[in-house]
């Protein structure tokens, strides 16, 4: 048996993770503050022997000490220790806010990497983000890890102060590999939606929350032409099982997970409303986001070649389980 420590255990990438976790038998330890979740994505964990939640903050250093006494006291019971850091400020309303999300994203990630090294932890996975591309997040074949990162016009976009916090955790990460302390990796997730997103500004929960309550949806202006890729929460997760049971993918590295399935936003209210029996739904535009890519659509040929990952949920498939499993 393994250990996985998880913070943000209850967002939407750590409660999927830990559900699958202890599905299989392994040992998950999992905190997190409820700032955009709610104990409710657990409630069917928290019975389970294998599974422990404590109501704790990353930056909230007695409570991660009390986290990291823990680990040490256990950690000779099981073969494995991994630490994978899903807490994160993440939602667009607070990337142009660097002092929202610097401590947590930044001095957060940092302290928890070390605190994994300092227990002697094996593993350790950092969640990053595409927004590292910017608005140069589109081409022939999708944006690649060894594109090209510029920030020369970074003073144009404050947005940017989010994409340069996430960038900094994988230099970190990197860091620690190379110098030996653990093992691990960084992933890019693109556009992730699931059952438990408890946030209705993401663009998937907007459009069917709105189209539930009133049968049509208020759009930005930006929506009128921008397009997009949506990875299922079940593909994501499967993707960070991967890469931890493929040590020679534990480099350091930084890897895109995303589908490649790109579709307007206009086009997903429609299928949304296909899949929720309305006809015709009424879309409304207001406000307008400075900064916003028309297209993101990532490259993942690396995750694909050195693990075998793949999606396997098509975006028609995603939203019939969000919709079926929001009426049970």
């Amino acid at each position: 048996m393994n250990l996985y420590v998880i913070s943000g255990v209850t967002g939407m990438t750590g409660n999927e993770l830990a559900r699958k976790l202890t599905a299989s038998g392994e040992a998950v330890v999992g905190f997190d503050n409820f700032f955009a979740s709610s104990l409710d994505t657990v409630k069917d964990l928290l019975e389970k022997e294998n599974f422990r939640f404590f109501e704790y903050d990353l930056n909230d250093e007695e409570a991660m000490t009390r986290i990291k006494s823990l680990v040490q006291k256990e950690k000779e019971a099981f073969e494995t220790v991994v630490y994978i850091n899903c807490a994160a400020v993440v939602h667009t309303e607070h990337f142009y806010h660097i002092n929202r999300t610097f401590e947590t994203n930044v001095l957060g990630m940092r302290a928890f990497l070390e605190q994994a090294i300092a227990v002697g932890a094996d593993i350790f996975i950092n969640c990053s983000t595409s927004e590292v591309y910017s608005m140069a997040s589109w081409g022939e074949n999708g944006v690649s890890e060894s594109d090209y990162l510029t920030m020369a016009n970074a003073e144009h976009s404050q947005r940017t102060s989010y994409a340069t916090g996430k960038l900094l955790t994988e230099f970190f990460m990197k860091e620690a590999v190379l110098e030996k302390k653990i093992l691990g990796c960084s992933i890019r997730f693109a556009n992730v939606y699931s059952r438990n997103e408890r946030y209705p500004k993401h663009i998937i929960p907007h459009i069917l929350n709105q189209l539930r309550e009133t049968g049509g949806v208020e759009l930005l202006e930006n929506s009128r032409e921008n397009c997009r890729t949506f990875l299922h929460n079940e593909d994501s997760c499967a993707a960070v099982l991967a890469l931890i049971e493929t040590k020679s993918a534990l480099d350091g590295s930084v890897y895109n997970v995303a589908t490649d399935e790109e579709i307007s936003i206009l086009d997903l209210v429609k299928l949304c409303a296909r899949k929720a029996g309305i006809e015709n739904p009424r879309i409304q535009f207001r406000g307008y986001r400075e900064s916003d890519p028309k297209r993101r659509v990532l490259n993942t040929d690396k995750i694909r070649e050195r693990t075998g990952w793949k999606p396997h949920i098509t975006l028609e498939e995603g939203i019939e389980r969000c919709i079926k499993e929001k009426k049970d």
